[in-house]
């Protein structure tokens, strides 16, 4: 079993820009299946997460690129990037001015990847390995959700989540290129953005990816679309 996650996201990494976001450098694999094989090991001996953190996804992109594009939706706020991966959105929020950046993650590798990365780019995320869904708000003004309606249980559980903190005024945004369960409604668009991507990731090589805000007035849904 790997015992380093830092190293062993260095090894099977190098550092590159998003074709959308070429200001945030992260630790990248540029081929998908040696990554997934370098894990399956490590997944059937202690059911770790496959590595979603290796991969800038199209939501998250485009969620950083808006970040960047429109500071004046973080600066000066305390940020929550909540199942933060490879941290793109909540790095990008620190690059466009916000007073604090959290970045939750339950994946030792992602957490190992979010520190890197962070390095990479000079900004400081404070790391929580704890599932945060269903605490208490400590203060967080803005949550940012990257890319987490791919799975009908996720959508349901964080769903429920993200509404309740946005009907308590946290400004909640998402980043999403139309996943199975994203909702219906209870959501605002803000912005589209085409995202570059590989079919090895997506069923495209380019998709359109949008950034909501939840408006808090039902949860997410989990109906298919």
């Amino acid at each position: 079993m790997t015992e380093d996650p830092h190293a062993f996201v260095r090894d099977n990494t190098a550092v590159e820009r998003p074709p959308l976001v070429p200001e945030v450098a992260l630790h990248l694999a540029s081929e998908v299946v040696p990554l997934w094989q370098a894990t399956e090991a490590d997944l059937a001996e202690s059911g770790l997460p496959p590595p979603f953190w290796a991969f800038a996804w199209a939501g998250g992109q485009a969620l950083a690129r808006f970040l960047l594009d429109r500071p004046d939706w973080v600066a000066g706020k305390r940020v929550l990037d909540f199942a933060a991966g490879s941290g793109v959105q909540g790095i990008a929020a620190a690059l466009a001015g916000a007073a604090r950046v959290e970045a939750s993650e339950i994946d030792r590798f992602a957490l190992a990847a979010l520190a890197l990365n962070a390095e990479a780019n000079g900004v400081a995320l404070e790391l929580h390995d704890q599932d945060v869904v269903g605490l208490p708000n400590p203060g967080w003004e803005v949550v940012l959700a990257g890319d987490v309606c791919y799975e009908r249980p996720m959508a349901a559980r964080v769903g429920h989540w993200l509404g309740g903190l946005a009907e308590q005024g946290v400004t909640v945004l998402m980043g999403d290129p139309g996943r199975t369960y994203l909702p219906k409604s209870g959501l605002r668009r803000l912005a589209r953005y085409a995202v570059q991507t590989t079919r090895e990731l997506e069923d495209s090589d380019l998709r359109n990816a949008m950034v909501w805000q939840v408006t808090g007035e039902i949860a997410l849904s989990t109906q298919a679309g």
